[in-house]
């Protein structure tokens, strides 16, 4: 049974953070809302991570952070989390800014992460969260999720070497605003944040 089964999902044209364009949007708000459901998940993808040695998990804010401290807990590690950055609209490919608040930002100096999210799909808030940690003086030994969709991220990850384990991958239509079919057939975006 695959781990999005239960997560509403939406056909459409939508524009996920990462700047890429997609036809489906899942609403992952729910997926922790019931901690024994998850728990196996959890325990399982702590188990692929524990190899890594990470003495930190770290995870952007929401899922993903709700994550790194059911990890972190499993995994006797401490747990740090970054928060979205507004940033100015561009219309570019992975302009999303994570931060890790100032008091975090020294704690996490010197420690091995793990940065983790509860789906990677291009990868934007992962490599946001990266760029943090490693801008704080922490090394990165590992990327994790419970699902990894489509490619887009994995081969960024693959391409700065950062060993990536995950329970589950499913293909997902990622396209770029100008190789979108969705675009080139005059289909306007949604704003999924204002489905209700």
């Amino acid at each position: 049974m695959t781990l999005l089964a239960a997560v509403p999902s939406r056909a459409g044209h939508f524009r996920l953070e990462s700047g890429y364009h997609t036809n489906t949007w899942l609403t992952l708000d729910g997926l922790f809302t019931d901690p024994t459901a998850i728990m196996p998940a959890v325990t399982a993808l702590a188990a692929r991570l524990r190899p890594h040695g990470a003495t930190a998990i770290c995870g952007p804010f929401l899922g993903g952070a709700f994550l790194a401290q059911l990890l972190a807990t499993q995994l006797q590690a401490r747990f740090f989390y970054t928060q979205p950055v507004a940033v100015a609209a561009t219309g570019g490919l992975f302009t999303a800014r994570y931060e890790l608040t100032p008091d975090l930002r020294r704690r996490i100096a010197g420690e091995r992460v793990a940065v983790v999210d509860e789906v990677i799909s291009a990868g934007s808030s992962v490599r946001a969260t990266v760029a943090a940690v490693e801008a704080a003086g922490a090394s990165i030994v590992a990327a994790a999720a419970l699902v990894v969709l489509g490619d887009a991220g994995l081969r960024h990850l693959s391409h700065v070497r950062i060993p990536v384990e995950t329970l589950e991958r499913r293909p997902f239509p990622m396209w770029t605003p100008d190789a979108c079919p969705l675009c080139a057939a005059r289909i306007d975006l949604e704003d999924p944040t204002s489905i209700r």
